[in-house]
């Protein structure tokens, strides 16, 4: 498998025009390596891979990168850079330029005597499609969260804070074999949750109020992301109204869902939905984005999505409505795209649920 992707990568080097790849970023550099730690570098070039790390890592990388050969530096990585640039013969060097600071970027290119060549995206554009492992992990990600979602339908009630909810839902998702937490999660009640990234606060959580949680884990590296809203004792004419809209915005967007459309042409799908019921300008943002081993990575399914979607490819299909000084829900699950059109990962109910 690392194989595979060390020979692929090359292929685009090669298309590039560049004769080494450093990779700083823990996402892309693990995808490439198999490391599961942090604070570590590789360099690729078209007959030598290099993992380089400090004495905190060596043994871990000795274990986990079968791939590469393994150096330890010591003292300044750029210093060291500069060396190993000289001793390969590296004229270009590809850097992740949507990674690396300026003031990296200015040391580097201080101190290397080789082209620094930006590759934004190389490494995403590989990622983006999953293979089966990827998959089994983000899908137990994604059982993870289920089974924490479950576990807070016992668990909230009015009168608890926004924050006791949160440390709950984090605590469980640990507890049910999650390594860490996909981002903050997001946790907004009453009028709070109009805001769609909302964190939580000291707010007491009331009855007659929507209560979003957005919210996801990480499980071999990979990540799971899924929102639901509930209604804290009986809802409104208007948030029923609310509540039903954007369920069917999501479901519609769900049977669009198939390779071969781009991520807009699925946007629009809900987004045309929402509009048509008078709710257009409180959905502001795109209806899904790519997870993998970060929560928002390649493809866009917004109307700037212009990448076509493909088998493998993990997505989120997450529709809402916010309405300020009122309140606002989202609902959302995460989709794998197949040969024949999706499966969901989220299994949670959808269909609005009312805690008395």
């Amino acid at each position: 498998m690392i194989c595979m992707r060390i020979e692929n990568i090359r292929k685009k080097m090669e298309k590039k025009g560049i004769d080494a790849l450093l990779l700083v970023s823990d996402s892309n550099r693990n995808y490439m390596s198999g490391f599961t730690g942090n604070e570590s570098f590789s360099v690729i070039t078209l007959d030598r891979a290099i993992f380089i790390t400090d004495s905190r890592y060596t043994q871990q990388a000795r274990e986990e990168v079968k791939e590469y050969e393994i150096s330890e530096y010591k003292g300044s990585f750029s210093d060291y850079l500069s060396k190993l640039a000289k001793e390969l013969n590296i004229n270009k060097l590809g850097f992740e330029d949507d990674i690396i600071s300026y003031s990296q970027y200015l040391e580097y290119e201080e101190k290397l005597s080789c082209e620094l060549v930006p590759i934004k995206g190389m490494v995403q554009e590989l990622r983006i499609i999953k293979d089966n492992d990827e998959i089994k992990n983000i899908k137990k990600a994604a059982s993870i969260a289920d089974k924490a979602f479950k576990h807070m339908l016992t668990f909230i009630k009015a009168s608890m804070s926004e924050k006791e909810v949160e440390l709950e839902l984090e605590f469980t998702m640990k507890k049910l074999g999650a390594s860490g937490l996909s981002f903050t999660s997001i946790v907004a009640s009453g009028v709070r949750s109009s805001l769609p990234h909302g964190t939580a606060t000291d707010k007491i959580i009331q009855n007659g109020e929507f209560l979003t949680m957005d919210f996801g884990c990480v499980y071999n590296e990979y990540c799971s992301d899924m929102t639901r809203t509930l209604v804290i004792g009986e809802p409104n004419d208007k948030m029923k109204d609310m509540y039903e809209v954007v369920l069917a915005a999501q479901k519609k967007a769900l049977k669009t869902i198939k390779p071969g459309l781009t991520g807009k042409e699925v946007d629009k799908v809900a987004r045309d939905y929402i509009q048509s019921k008078g709710y257009g300008e409180y959905f502001g943002h795109g209806l899904g984005h790519g997870v993998g081993r970060v929560v928002h990575e390649m493809p866009r399914i917004s109307p700037t999505g212009n990448e076509i979607l493909k088998p493998g490819m993990v997505i989120t299909d997450e529709p809402g409505v916010y309405i300020p000084n009122f309140g606002g829900l989202r609902i959302e699950d995460l989709i794998l795209v197949t040969e024949e059109g999706c499966e969901i990962l989220s299994k949670s109910p959808k269909e609005l649920i009312c805690i008395k």
